[in-house]
């Protein structure tokens, strides 16, 4: 595994990298503000109410488990100095759901690099993010593309 570097350009991405960073812990507080605020389905927002659910207990809402890789890809991943965005994402998936005591990590591996024909001062970098738990299981799995910055223009 390569340690994450924040100062990286597009050229710098090579394809089969693996990264690994990041430890958060999941509280039930948490998974019922944000679900009150953006997913309020009764396994999301009542612990009662969760017990009979398909689920047997509070879950946290897949989005909130997506952003909180996004939180970690920002923290670890993402340039600072050559981020641009993204044009979006491929494939989204929830695998697991995330519990009240979770932990959960990030593992970023870069799957494909292309220079912009259109745009040569940029690339695209496509990724699979895992979103792991403290057991090593994969809770999420997303597939997508990264515009950073150019270090330098082709010959």
């Amino acid at each position: 595994m390569s340690t994450p570097l924040k100062q990286r350009y597009f050229e710098d991405y090579r394809v089969g990298e693996v990264f690994e960073f990041g430890d958060e812990l999941v509280t039930e507080q948490e998974i019922v503000e944000f679900a009150n605020r953006y997913d309020p389905q009764p396994f999301h927002v009542d612990p009662a109410a969760a017990t009979v659910s398909s689920f047997g207990g509070l879950i946290a809402s897949g989005w909130m488990t997506a952003g909180i890789m996004m939180r970690m890809l920002v923290e670890h991943f993402i340039s600072r100095e050559a981020g641009m965005g993204s044009p979006g994402i491929d494939e989204l998936r929830w695998l697991r759901p995330v519990r009240p005591g979770d932990r959960l990590r990030t593992r970023v591996t870069i799957l494909e690099t292309r220079r912009s024909s259109s745009k040569p001062d940029r690339g695209m970098v496509l990724t699979l993010d895992e979103v792991l738990n403290q057991d090593g299981d994969v809770v999420m799995t997303l597939k997508g593309w990264g515009m950073y910055r150019a270090r330098t223009l082709p010959n």
